[in-house]
């Protein structure tokens, strides 16, 4: 039986063309531990990836350690360094899950071994999200390799090893890869030796490599379509930059600060490009028209130009990716800070209103049935209709003992797939 994508899969990080937006009006705006949950099955392991839908199916990976290890605690922090990797043998494993039912379908352990690389307690060593298509599950476990499954048996069609590379302070790693007509696309930017590859999907064979002049980042590249051409958009420390999908740098932008976590997202025909690592000054939000070449840093001073429509330098938030929806764009604080810009001119519409009871937020914001949802680290949503004004509509939790929550949702027709730190939930209207 052929494996065909649905319109409304979510088959990468932030679904279809990374935009955080679910489409189906029957979406589940409201929940509770009583209402609302079609199904909830435990993963062994610990893994912040994201799960992803394709086919009726959702596909997490998860990493198993033999000993519970040390938990991570909720919020910023110093201190979170673990400079060794566990001399303990984990199980790298990639799921297959029942979107009807949650049944189990099939799951697959790609390789068993002692991590060769450090990370920081709040990272795993399955944080970045698989990506689906044409029947390939592409999963990338960082510093050890690319896998390529048959997403319907979960056999092993090919495998790609990566070298172990040192990251700033031994956080790890956690860019997720994205697939565009049958290239895989992979950013690897670490202390040691950055680059992006493109492999081809049918047989993890590399069809190119380039260096970047990058230090550690944690971004995933982003698919840009416009009215010009395909790009392919990776934001960086020293500067973003555009590739066509040969590996060809378009055009760069000096200007980011030291940390570039949050993907690039595309709306109202702009590219919308941050960062904000808490520690900086700059912490810029840039909204990109298509068409540039060459260099587009802004001079001092300036806050727009031919190709850069308008900017913020301090708008930028350190982890959540900003989700655009209706000539808006949602920007939220690691703190639950949330702000809403008109996305053609940049005018701030409301400005880091607070989210009560909220901190600690490193889930992207999503969007659905008009609505603009902010999961918290503690497992609580925050609920804000969609619109010029600030207005809270709910807080919503799974359970009574929330469970840490760190990876982005996943939506289907009208399921809502989230992923807690020990298992995976689906909601639906109840």
């Amino acid at each position: 039986m052929s494996f065909v994508l649905k319109t409304d899969d979510w088959p990468q990080f932030r679904g279809p063309g990374g935009c955080g937006v679910g489409v189906d009006p029957k979406l589940p705006v409201a929940w509770s531990p009583e209402r609302g949950v079609a199904w909830s099955v435990s993963l062994p392991g610990r893994s912040w990836s994201s799960p992803v839908i394709a086919g009726g199916r959702v596909y997490c990976t998860s990493v198993v350690r033999p000993t519970a290890g040390e938990a991570p605690r909720k919020g910023l922090y110093f201190g979170g360094e673990r400079p060794e990797p566990p001399s303990e043998a984990h199980s790298f494993r990639v799921v297959c899950l029942d979107l009807s039912s949650g049944n189990q379908i099939w799951e697959r352990v790609v390789h068993e071994g002692a991590p060769r690389t450090a990370v920081h307690l709040k990272n795993t060593y399955g944080a970045e999200t698989p990506v689906v298509d044409g029947g390939t599950v592409v999963a990338l476990f960082g510093g050890l390799g690319m896998f390529g499954l048959d997403a319907r048996s979960g056999r092993v069609r090919w495998e790609r090893r990566l070298e172990p590379r040192k990251t700033r302070f031994g956080w790890g790693s956690a860019s997720s890869p994205v697939v565009h007509s049958g290239r895989v696309f992979h950013v690897d930017d670490n202390d040691e030796r950055s680059e992006m590859v493109a492999v081809d999907i049918r047989d993890g064979k590399p069809v190119w490599r380039i260096d970047r002049d990058e230090k550690s980042n944690w971004s995933t590249p982003f698919v840009w379509r416009n009215g010009d051409r395909t790009e392919i958009v990776t934001a960086g420390s020293r500067a973003v930059r555009s590739y066509d999908v040969n590996g060809r740098v378009l055009w760069s932008l000096r200007g980011m600060s030291s940390i570039a976590i949050p993907t690039p997202i595309a709306g109202d025909g702009l590219l919308f490009v941050t960062s904000g690592y808490v520690g900086d000054a700059l912490r810029p939000l840039y909204a990109i028209r298509p068409g540039a070449t060459g260099d587009i840093t802004l001079d001092a001073g300036e806050v727009s130009s031919k190709w850069i429509a308008w900017s913020h330098p301090t708008s930028g938030p350190y982890n959540p990716t900003p989700v655009h929806h209706d000539g808006r764009l949602y920007v939220l604080m690691d703190r639950g800070l949330l702000t809403c810009h008109d996305a053609r001119t940049g005018r701030k519409l409301y400005d880091r209103e607070r989210l009560p009871e909220g901190f600690a937020f490193t889930t992207s914001p999503w969007v659905a049935s008009g609505r603009v949802f902010c999961l918290n680290e503690e497992g609580k949503c925050f609920v804000v209709r969609a619109g010029d004004r600030f207005e809270l509509e709910n807080v919503l939790r799974f359970g009574a003992d929330e469970e840490m929550c760190m990876a982005s949702p996943a939506m289907s027709s009208d399921r809502l797939v989230v992923r807690t730190s020990s298992r995976v939930l689906c909601l639906r209207r109840g």
